[in-house]
């Protein structure tokens, strides 16, 4: 059983495989010359020492993070296709997984020669399942290494573009992707109707959770006065989700980044006495805590989708 599950799916395994590597070619050598600009520019350094103060001075430095990432921005452009990457895998290697075998009756031929649908199922889902797992850890560490000096320079780890394809989401997605795909097969028996399922399935499911995203754990505040000559450091990475100028009362006037006055202006402060600043945000420092919390409900939906997807094999398909 397990040497005829492998004859009918090496052809995807191959192909996977041969996508990774030709991946690689592009995204190595890239990444090694991003790397050293990065260090050798003195970026990493300066980023080190600057991205620990929770204020610094109005003209502090950038650390030339900016010109950084103007010089590689194409290349966090290229993020967009990663994000996909994913859905493909569940939508070309679960979706035809059950959905194929149905569909051209060849399940009979299988069930008729002594193996039960347990063990077919079992071994199918395991097969699949570890190569599956096996590439979606090797390219979610290759586009980590890739995508980290870009990351860095931007302060944006948690940015759409950062976040859904670097560390262990990207793992994630795919495990619950094929899973949908194979669940899907179950239900629609036919290739295409179980891959269109797997596509609103996953969309769906990755809209409601990145809406979700910001609410994994309460947010927190940082309050900072209207005169002085200080401002936030931009360069902490943290994920700002709302900011304005608040009167004294605590309602808000306006949403603006930062309203600020130097304290030693000749001219008049044009706002309130007591005015204040308030930034909502999401620490950088829950970075791996909010990928581990995404990564882990991914998961867990796939093993329920999985556990469908038996029990329909075991009841359901004739």
């Amino acid at each position: 059983m397990l040497w005829l599950t492998w004859r009918q799916h090496r052809t995807h395994v191959l192909f996977a495989v041969l996508a990774l590597a030709a991946l690689a070619a592009v995204l190595v050598p890239t990444g090694r010359q991003m790397h050293r600009v990065f260090v050798d520019s003195g970026l990493s350094g300066c980023l080190d020492a600057m991205s620990r103060a929770e204020f610094v001075p109005e003209d502090a430095t950038d650390c030339g993070a900016g010109r950084f990432a103007d010089r590689y921005g194409l290349f966090g452009t290229v993020a967009i296709v990663f994000a996909v990457l994913p859905l493909l895998v569940g939508m070309f290697f679960g979706a035809p997984l059950v959905a194929r075998e149905v569909e051209h009756g060849t399940h009979r031929l299988v069930w008729t020669q002594g193996t039960t649908r347990l063990r077919w199922a079992a071994v199918k889902l395991s097969l699949v399942g570890t190569v599956t797992l096996a590439l979606a850890v090797a390219y979610a560490e290759l586009v980590s290494w890739w995508l980290t000096p870009l990351a860095r320079a931007g302060a944006s780890r948690f940015s759409s573009l950062t976040f859904d394809v670097v560390g262990v989401v990207p793992i994630g997605y795919t495990v619950f992707a094929v899973a949908a795909g194979i669940a899907a097969g179950t239900v629609w028996r036919r290739m295409v109707p179980a891959m269109a399922a797997t596509l609103v399935a996953f969309l769906a499911t990755r809209v409601a959770v990145a809406v979700a995203r910001p609410h994994f754990l309460p947010v927190r505040e940082r309050r900072f006065p209207v005169v002085t000559d200080t401002r936030p450091n931009a360069l902490l990475g943290d994920w700002l989700l709302d900011y304005g100028l608040y009167a004294p009362d605590g309602h808000k006037l306006r949403r603006v980044y930062r309203a600020s006055c130097a304290p030693a202006a000749t001219e008049p402060c044009p706002y309130l006495p007591g005015s204040y600043n308030l930034h909502t945000y999401q620490p950088a420092d829950r970075f791996w805590l909010f990928q581990h919390i995404e990564a882990g409900i991914f998961a867990a939906l796939a093993v329920v989708l999985l556990a469908l997807a038996v029990h329909r094999i075991r009841r359901r398909i004739a």
